[in-house]
């Protein structure tokens, strides 16, 4: 996974957190992603799904796809942040594969979290394999 510069320089510290958090859960590796989140995590994915723990992102993603990593655009830490308090967005694109094996490349990809006192409390996900997934199925309309 390529590492994207960060756009603020105030919440420097609660950005790496963020791409740090990434790179390992991309890996996967979701046990030392969990090392850089609050025991409260709360993580919503697109759809409304709940999870609390890093390792049911990587059960979420090992079910949808072969296997997929992120390429991150850019990692912007919202005015105003501060070491007790920051919000960060993630933007970029998804590439990997279907449970099939056909390649994929260019799926919009938004996160934004939340990192209080160094760890993240809040991760909300956005992108467009839905709507992929849905085109695939023919079920899409144009």
């Amino acid at each position: 996974m390529q590492h994207a510069p960060t756009l603020n320089t105030s919440g420097n510290h609660a950005a790496a957190v963020v791409d740090e958090y990434l790179r390992r859960l991309m890996i996967p590796d979701p046990d030392a992603a969990r090392e850089l989140v609050s025991p409260e995590l709360r993580i919503r994915f697109t759809g409304g799904r709940e999870m609390r723990d890093p390792a049911q992102c990587a059960a979420f993603n090992a079910g949808r796809y072969a296997w997929v990593k992120k390429r991150i655009e850019a990692t912007e830490v919202v005015s105003g942040a501060s070491d007790e308090h920051a919000v960060v967005y993630s933007r970029g694109t998804l590439h990997g594969a279907w449970p099939d094996g056909t390649p994929f490349e260019g799926n919009r990809y938004v996160d934004r979290y939340v990192v209080s006192h160094g760890l993240i409390t809040q991760m909300d996900v956005w992108n467009d394999s839905a709507e992929w997934l849905l085109t695939r199925a023919g079920l899409a309309a144009d």
